[in-house]
C-alpha cells in the first residue's frame, strides 16, 4: 500500500504545474458529474444522461452556461445547491477555495501550493499569494451575499413566498457574481425584459466578476488608501477598465445602431437602450438574456460572437482571450502603423513579451475556434453557419449565449462544445503548456534571415 502511495506521489510531483492545474480541475469535472448524477439532485421521474450531466457540470465548472437541459425542469433543489457550489469552485478558480480549505484545516502553503495558486491566476510573482487568495474569497462571498440579499428583497414583489424570493435571489446572485449564465428562472432573464432595477443589479455583478480580481482588490485600496502621495493604479489594472467598458460602450452601441430598424423598431430608447446595454454587458461573460438573442439580425450576431470570443479579463471569472489580450494586439497594429516598435501608455511601456503572447493566445483561440466550427459542420449538418459561430465563440468565452441549438446537439457536438468550454476556462496558455514539452534553454543560434511577411 505503501508503495502504491509513493508511485503515485512520485507521478505527482513530475507533473508541471499546469499539467496538475489541469488534473484537479479534471477531477473537479468528475466530481461535478457524479453529483448532478445523483438522484437526490433531480425532481421525481427526472433522467439525466452521461453525457447531458458532463456537459452540464463542464460548463458550470467553466461557468460558461451553456445547457442541454432545462436547469429549472431538471435539478431539484439539492440539484441547484450543488450546482451553485460548482460554480462557485469555477468562477472564483479551485485554487482560491482550495487555499481556504487548507488555512481551514490549518496546513501550511508551501511553494508547490504557491506555485498552483500562480498558474490558476495568472501570476507572475509568489509575492502575496496567500492574501490574494483571501481577499478574493472574501471580496466575492461579499458581493454575493449582497446580491442575494438585494435580489431576494426585490424578488418578494415577484414571488409568493419569501423562501422562494430568497432562494432564487441567492442563485441569480451566485450565477450573475461567477458570470455563469445559469438560470432557475426557466427563462433566463426575458421575465424581467421591462425591470429596469432587476437588469441594473445584474449588470453591476456581472461587471465585478468579469472585470478582474486584481482590478477590484485595487479598486478597494484605492478607497482605504491614507498616504500622502496620490494612489498610483497599475497599468494592469488602468489597461484592463479602460478596455473592459470601451468594449461594452461600443457594442451597446453598435447593437443600438445595428437593431434600430429591426429587433428594436417597435421598442421605445429606453427599452431599445436596455436590450443593447444588458447584452453588451452579458457577452463579456455573463450569459445572461433579457431576449431570444436568436431574433437579432445577423450583423449584430457578428458583433456579440465577437465581444463573446474577446471575453472577460484576466484573472476573473471569465474565458476568451481576455481584453488585455485584445487591447495589446490593438495597440501594436496602432503604434506600428505609426511607425512605432513599441507601445507606450498611460506613461509606461509594454514589455515586449506580453506583446509577443498576446499574438500567440489571438493566433491559438482562432486555430481552435475555427478547427470547432469544422467540426460542427460536420456534424451538425442541420445548422446555419451563424448559429455555429455563434455557439463556438459562446463555449470559447465561457459566455452562456445561445440562438437555441445547444440542446438539439448531437453527442458528438456536445463533446466538441464540452471541450472548448473546458479550453476556455483554464486558458490558452495553460492548454499550450500542457501539450508543449519542458522549456529547453537555447545554447546556439543560426544565421538569421529576413522573410517577406504580407
Amino acid at each position: 500500500m505503501k508503495k502504491i502511495q509513493t508511485k503515485n506521489i512520485d507521478i505527482l510531483s513530475k507533473l508541471s504545474t499546469v499539467q496538475l492545474i489541469v488534473l484537479l480541475y479534471f477531477i473537479a469535472v468528475i466530481v461535478s458529474t457524479i453529483l448532478l448524477s445523483l438522484p437526490i439532485a433531480h425532481k421525481p421521474n427526472v433522467e439525466l444522461s452521461f453525457v447531458d450531466a458532463l456537459f452540464t457540470a463542464v460548463s458550470a465548472i467553466s461557468v460558461t452556461g451553456l445547457t442541454v437541459v432545462s436547469t429549472a425542469d431538471t435539478f431539484s433543489t439539492v440539484g441547484i445547491f450543488f450546482l451553485a457550489f460548482i460554480l462557485q469552485f469555477g468562477g472564483i478558480g479551485i485554487m482560491t477555495l482550495g487555499t481556504f480549505i487548507w488555512l481551514m484545516l490549518g496546513k501550511k502553503i508551501g511553494f508547490r501550493e504557491r506555485q498552483l495558486i500562480m498558474t490558476d491566476q495568472n501570476r507572475s510573482t509568489f509575492s502575496g499569494l496567500v492574501k490574494l487568495m483571501k481577499q478574493i474569497l472574501i471580496m466575492i462571498i461579499s458581493i454575493e451575499m449582497v446580491g442575494t440579499f438585494v435580489l431576494g428583497t426585490y424578488f418578494l414583489n415577484y414571488f409568493p413566498t419569501w423562501k422562494e424570493a430568497y432562494f432564487q435571489g441567492f442563485f441569480a446572485a451566485v450565477s450573475a457574481t461567477t458570470n455563469a449564465g445559469f438560470d432557475i428562472t426557466g427563462a433566463s432573464l426575458v421575465p424581467f425584459a421591462n425591470d429596469y432595477f432587476v437588469q441594473f443589479v445584474n449588470i453591476v455583478l456581472l461587471i465585478l466578476g468579469a472585470i478582474g480580481f486584481p482590478v477590484l482588490i485595487e479598486v478597494k485600496e484605492f478607497f482605504t488608501y491614507k498616504g500622502k502621495k496620490p494612489y498610483r493604479f497599475s497599468l494592469f489594472t488602468k489597461l484592463t477598465a479602460t478596455t473592459f467598458f470601451a468594449l461594452v460602450i461600443i457594442g451597446t452601441i453598435l447593437i443600438y445602431v445595428l437593431e434600430f430598424n429591426h429587433f428594436f423598431a417597435d421598442k421605445s430608447w429606453h427599452q431599445s437602450f436596455f436590450y443593447a446595454l444588458f447584452q453588451s454587458v452579458s457577452a463579456r461573460n455573463g450569459g445572461l438574456s433579457t431576449m431570444d438573442v436568436s431574433e437579432f439580425s445577423t450583423p449584430t450576431l457578428m458583433v456579440l460572437s465577437v465581444l463573446m470570443f474577446i471575453g472577460a479579463s484576466p484573472s476573473s471569472v471569465g474565458g476568451g482571450i481576455r481584453t488585455t489580450t485584445f487591447a495589446i494586439m490593438i495597440l501594436s497594429i496602432f503604434f506600428y502603423a505609426k511607425g512605432k516598435n513599441s507601445i507606450k501608455i498611460f506613461k509606461r511601456e509594454v514589455h515586449p513579451d506580453d506583446i509577443f503572447k498576446s499574438f500567440i493566445v489571438f493566433g491559438t483561440a482562432v486555430i481552435v475556434c475555427f478547427i470547432a466550427m469544422t467540426m460542427l459542420t460536420v456534424f451538425e449538418p442541420s445548422f446555419t453557419l451563424i448559429e455555429i459561430i455563434f455557439e463556438v465563440c459562446s463555449a470559447f468565452g465561457t459566455t452562456g449565449l445561445s440562438m437555441g441549438i445547444t440542446s438539439e446537439l448531437s453527442t458528438a457536438g456536445k463533446l466538441v462544445i464540452t471541450a472548448l468550454m473546458f479550453i476556455g476556462r483554464i486558458g490558452i496558455f495553460s492548454f499550450l503548456f500542457l501539450i508543449r514539452g519542458a522549456e529547453v534553454q537555447e545554447t546556439y543560434h543560426y544565421p538569421k534571415e529576413r522573410i517577406i511577411i504580407g
